[in-house]
């Protein structure tokens, strides 16, 4: 079930992916409403065994390479028809981090990526505009964009791939709906199509697949 006010969105790629941060099991979802983040959501690539990447030392201790990641790559398709109103590439796709001390070590550096805005945020982004907001597409691999400013998309049109730039810990997709990008945005609720019909807001540690 979902609220009258949800906007309504296709799931933004194929294969098998993990929900994180959903808005189902807590707004905000984020833990804050900056940049319009309230309701936001995440997904995270996996592979048939549910993992995001195979557990090695690295994955323990220290950071690694975003292209170890089973869904570093994959195609980031639009949630909804539009135009596309904001594009922004060129962030790196930084380490990942899972182990305890790397994230311990994020975590402080969490205040200079507000300061850095939409870009250090978002990282590689498009936005597109709806009849209910901005949807943002977040986290894209750097280079990977492949649509631009004034742009009219459909569903399912490839935007990019899914990376780990700016605010990631590991190769993710983010979306939101909000009516800025702005710091003091405003987030939006959303819902996502079944495939057999009906709406849903998917939970935390839900492994979805389109």
């Amino acid at each position: 079930m979902t609220g009258p006010d949800a906007v309504e969105l296709a799931l933004p790629f194929t294969g098998r992916w993990l929900v994180q941060n959903s808005p189902a099991s807590r707004i905000p979802s984020h833990g804050t409403e900056l940049f319009g983040t309230s309701h936001a959501i995440d997904f995270v690539p996996v592979g048939a065994d549910g993992r995001s990447a195979p557990r090695t030392v690295s994955s323990l201790i220290g950071t690694e390479s975003p292209e170890s990641f089973v869904g570093f790559g994959r195609p980031i398709l639009s949630p909804v028809p539009g135009e596309v109103v904001a594009v922004h590439d060129g962030e790196v796709d930084h380490a990942a981090r899972r182990s305890p001390l790397s994230l311990i070590a994020y975590a402080f550096t969490q205040p200079s990526r507000l300061r850095g805005g939409a870009p250090a945020i978002a990282g590689n982004h498009v936005a597109i505009r709806t009849g209910s907001g901005l949807v943002l597409v977040a986290h894209l691999r750097r280079g990977s964009i492949r649509v631009r400013r004034g742009q009219h998309v459909m569903v399912g049109e490839q935007l990019g791939e899914c990376g780990n730039s700016g605010n990631s810990t590991e190769p993710h997709v983010h979306v939101q709906v909000s009516d800025s990008l702005s710091r003091e945005a405003r987030g939006v609720p959303i819902a996502f199509a079944r495939s057999g019909g009906g709406w849903w807001v998917p939970r935390n540690g839900e492994i979805v697949e389109a």
